[in-house]
Formats: structure tokens, sequence, C-alpha cells
């Protein structure tokens, strides 16, 4: 068997890029992609946060995060959360589009439906083999 191109869960690109904005563009392997939305908000925060609100001990802690982002000006707070909306669209965009091509591409292949043939149970299409029961996932078992 040809080894099978697989989808990614779009769900789950969604759930990376909520956590922070590129991290699903990452599970979607769109390293420059992910580079450029962790640079975006890696940036807007920079020049967003008043020196004011940076602690002078240097410290690294929830209290010293929390008095930052209280001081941070409503217009900054709105660009940040609109930059991790947009992320999470495009992500989510991003994973559709993969999936809808990698079922186009996979059409000439045996349809399993992402089931195994053998168990029943849904394989990942991205190995050879079932990760339930350990037979091959082509469909004649060869």
């Amino acid at each position: 068997m040809s080894r099978q191109r697989s989808g990614k869960r779009t769900w789950l690109a969604v759930a990376l890029a909520l956590v922070y904005p590129g991290a699903g563009h990452l599970y979607l392997r769109e390293g420059v992609r992910a580079l450029l939305w962790f640079g975006l908000v890696f940036v807007t925060t920079a020049l967003s946060v008043p020196a004011s609100a940076i602690p002078d001990s240097g410290e690294l802690s929830i209290e010293t995060i929390m008095a930052a982002s209280q001081a941070l000006p409503t217009a900054a707070s709105v660009a940040i959360v609109a930059l991790s909306v947009l992320s999470t669209v495009d992500a989510y965009r991003l994973a559709r589009e993969r999936n809808r091509r990698v079922k186009g591409a996979s059409a000439d292949e045996p349809d399993t439906g992402g089931q195994c043939p053998h168990c029943g149970r849904e394989a990942d299409t991205e190995f050879e083999f079932c990760q339930w029961c350990g037979e091959p996932l082509d469909a004649d078992g060869s």
C-alpha cells in the first residue's frame, strides 16, 4: 500500500490557536505562518505594554503578569484579542482546506472512511497500520 496522506484534525488546530496564536499553524506544519503569528502577537504586546507595567525587580511571577495585563490600554487588549481570533480563523480555514485537498487526492485509493477494515475502529490514516489492532490499513490486507 502506498502511504496515504492524512488530513489534520480541525478542532485540534483551532484549540491550539486559541491557546496561543500560531500554535495551530505549527500543528498544521505551516512553520512560516506560525512564526508570523507568533511574531505579530509578540511585537504587538511588546509595543503596547507601558514601561510602568514592567516591574523593576525583573521578577517574573503571576502577580507581575497580572499587573502588566491590567495596565494594558484597552486598544492594545482589543488588538491582541483580534489577533488571536484572526489566527484561530486562519488555522481553521487552513485545516479545512488541507482536509478537503487530502480527501480529493485520495479518491483513487480505497476509502475506508478512516476506519480499520479489520477491527472497525477509527484509524489514523497517517500510518500504514491500525494503531488499535496493528493490521495494515489497506482494504485487501496485503
